[in-house]
């Protein structure tokens, strides 16, 4: 196992009071595979995916919980020492490219930056493996654009250079937070179809932030759900997107288009995400709920297994629950 998180629960510690942003969420990412958090804005996920390698204002603090890169304890490190994880280990895709790229250096300056890093590299070693890098992510003519700056490149170039200098270390670990939100649709599938081999023929382990349910769909292994702050439900991606188990599962899934649905009409989830700061008792979810139980305006569920990989936070699965009828088109799909 490369990623291991056990009840993981992170605040902000603003003027306005506490804001409990990750709330004791456990996930788990082994080599090779590719998971996918998604939830609607503010729902914690790139909180948590920077939380991993501590990436978080300093008014941010880890109440409780582990996080495991490797099997070792990373909760507690210091600032040195978590560059040094920063820089081998895990590498970092985020939404902008250029918000990690210098537009004042050229690519090549930035990736001989960070290939330097590795001991065993010289003059000639860091050249040859710049280009290789630039080629790997879908660069031709790497030896020519080295000596170019990011502004020379298009979005989606510039988040492929973001992508190379990211492997320079060659990490086993990727953090990809919205890497795809700023592209346009076939750029953003060529990106995708990129991870998907990086996972496979190198096994690299990738975290995956998006909004996006069709991307994860078609990239990841797993899929999270997340919930103010919380996990509620988490699984294989068939099992998310054909078996469902939870009411917010059901509403992000409602609003994807499909040809399943005859009159084509998209279904919105009303109501909006609670206040982090003031969080309600019992289930946060309840208020948007249109299957919400009473006891979900009194405590919060614990995680159900439906299966050996698909867990869900939701009191519909206690047996003293009332059977509820799943949603038509979720119905359509398990025929």
């Amino acid at each position: 196992m490369i990623l291991d998180i056990r009840g993981l629960s992170l605040s902000f510690f603003t003027h306005d009071g506490e804001v409990e942003a990750v709330r004791d969420v456990s996930l788990s990412l082994h080599k090779g595979e590719i998971v996918a958090l998604v939830g609607e804005s503010g729902c914690g996920k790139s909180t948590l995916c920077r939380s991993i390698v501590k990436l978080i204002p300093s008014y941010a603090r880890i109440k409780k919980g582990q996080i495991l890169i490797h099997d070792r304890d990373i909760t507690d490190l210091s600032e040195k020492e978590m560059r040094h994880i920063r820089g081998t280990e895990v590498g970092m895709v985020f939404q902008n490219p250029l918000t990690t790229l210098n537009p004042v250096m050229t690519v090549g300056s930035q990736l001989r930056e960070a290939l330097m890093r590795l001991p065993e590299m010289t003059k000639e070693k860091v050249e040859e493996e710049s280009i290789r890098l630039l080629e790997l992510v879908g660069i031709p003519d790497g030896k020519e654009r080295l000596s170019m700056t990011p502004g020379e490149f298009s979005g989606g170039q510039r988040q492929r250079v973001t992508l190379a200098i990211a492997l320079a270390s060659k990490p086993e670990l990727l953090l990809a937070d919205e890497p795809t939100t700023a592209l346009d649709v076939t750029v953003q599938l060529r990106l995708l179809d990129l991870f998907k081999r990086l996972a496979k023929e190198q096994g690299l382990a990738i975290l995956l932030v998006t909004h996006d349910l069709g991307v994860a769909a078609c990239l990841a292994d797993r899929v999270g759900i997340m919930y103010a702050g919380r996990m509620v439900e988490i699984g294989d991606t068939d099992e998310i997107f054909y078996d469902p188990r939870h009411p917010y599962t059901w509403g992000l899934l409602g609003a994807l288009p499909s040809a399943e649905r005859s009159d084509r009409r998209l279904t919105a989830i009303e109501g909006m995400p609670p206040d982090m700061a003031n969080l309600p008792k019992g289930d946060a979810f309840a208020d948007r709920n249109a299957y919400a139980l009473a006891i979900d305006y009194e405590k919060e569920p614990p995680m159900f297994s439906v299966s050996p990989t698909h867990m869900v936070a939701t009191w519909l699965l206690d047996p003293r629950a009332p059977k509820v009828e799943l949603p038509a088109f979720i119905k359509r799909r398990q025929s």
